[in-house]
């Protein structure tokens, strides 16, 4: 079965009318065709029973067409209504829509209040559930995918390293790390890179600037690509010429917690022991103030999608999903720690897909 034929078996089941799907990450979930549509409307309708289509910037139609969306594609000018065009294709298949599956969290009101006029006051059901359980579970080719753009995202942190001399700022090597990328054809970076030094590595979210690194400073890399609608997303820290105790405590506090969670990965164990299991061992340092987020989160089309790696969360892992474990221990004046992986969860258990080496590295 095909991905819109799920979604129509979906609507079916659940006496839905049709569903409209418009993010771009779903868009391209169900079509093959990746775009930022910026201000534009793009969306694609699915029934039940009848074909669906897809509307979009008439300069993109082309590239929807390649891209191998075989059903109709409604592509309209600036000066069009896109919403007069939707009405009349929905007229030409002579339905009547009684509840519209739409993904609420990402809606903006003024655009729902047009999507239910020209569905004719349809009511609105939530499609984001179910479209995260059909993401949730990787096939093998988005499983290709995601082990190339981990190859990338290793050889982001390879750059990285190789830039490092005292003296040069975090920007300067956020622009070498981004240059080589760029030149292996990667779609664009998962998210903004961060590379960061000293004190500031103790930011979970730090923003790179020009801070300069100097000898003693750990040094923080956190980087993905998107690689043919796929992301990445790896954390290495190293120490750079020397390290102090506290420092080597805190790094060997993470990567045990770490290397924990990705043992515990393996399909029936409950997602949140995952990052309890790492909290624990993080905490018992007695360090656990110091580690503010959850273990990690799920990997795909978007680089943060379902599942939440939280404690809270009591879904059950299942064969073929892919997230990130990531545990990270922050201190003031010090500095932080964090060593993150993508991993592929298997029959036997998991696999890293990001491999470079992350025990402890002093760099010279």
């Amino acid at each position: 079965m095909d991905r819109i034929q799920r979604v129509s078996s979906w609507l079916k089941q659940e006496g839905h009318t049709s569903a409209f799907i418009h993010t771009k990450e779903n868009v391209f979930y169900l079509t093959g065709f990746y775009t930022e549509p910026h201000e534009r409307l793009m969306g694609l309708f699915i029934f039940q029973d009848e074909e669906p289509f897809f509307i979009c910037p008439g300069m993109e139609a082309g590239q929807a067409r390649s891209a191998g969306w075989e059903h109709e594609i409604i592509g309209y000018a600036d000066h069009e209504d896109p919403w007069a065009l939707i009405q009349t294709a929905l007229k030409k298949r002579k339905i009547t829509i009684d509840t519209l599956a739409v993904e609420k969290d990402s809606i903006s009101l003024s655009r729902a209040e047009q999507l239910k006029q020209a569905a004719g006051g349809a009511a609105f059901v939530s499609a984001e559930e179910t479209l995260n359980q059909f993401r949730l579970v990787k096939d093998q080719e988005e499983i290709k995918k995601l082990q190339e753009a981990a190859k990338l995202a290793d050889y982001g942190v390879e750059i990285g390293v190789s830039a490092l001399r005292e003296g040069i700022t975090e920007m300067e090597v956020l622009a070498q790390i981004e240059f080589e990328l760029k030149k292996k054809g990667i779609q664009g970076m998962s998210f903004s890179t961060m590379v960061l030094f000293g004190e500031k590595s103790g930011q979970p979210h730090g923003n790179p600037g020009t801070a300069k690194l100097k000898k003693g400073d750990f040094v923080l890399f956190d980087l993905g690509v998107i690689l043919d609608g796929y992301c990445s997303d790896i954390t290495r820290t190293f120490a750079y010429q020397t390290i102090s105790p506290k420092q080597e405590e805190i790094y060997h506090t993470v990567l045990k917690a770490e290397k924990a969670a990705i043992e515990l990965s393996k399909p029936g164990v409950r997602i949140g022991d995952l990052d309890l299991k790492a909290r624990g061992i993080i905490e018992k340092a007695g360090y656990g103030d110091y580690f503010p987020h959850r273990l990690g989160h799920g990997l795909g089309i978007s680089v943060h999608e379902y599942p939440s790696m939280s404690q809270a969360n009591d879904s059950i892992i299942q064969e073929g999903m892919v997230y990130t474990i990531e545990p990270g221990i922050y201190v003031p004046d010090i500095g932080g720690v964090r060593i993150e992986d993508d991993v592929l969860v298997t029959e036997e258990g998991a696999t890293a897909l990001t491999r470079y080496p992350k025990e402890l590295t002093i760099l010279p």
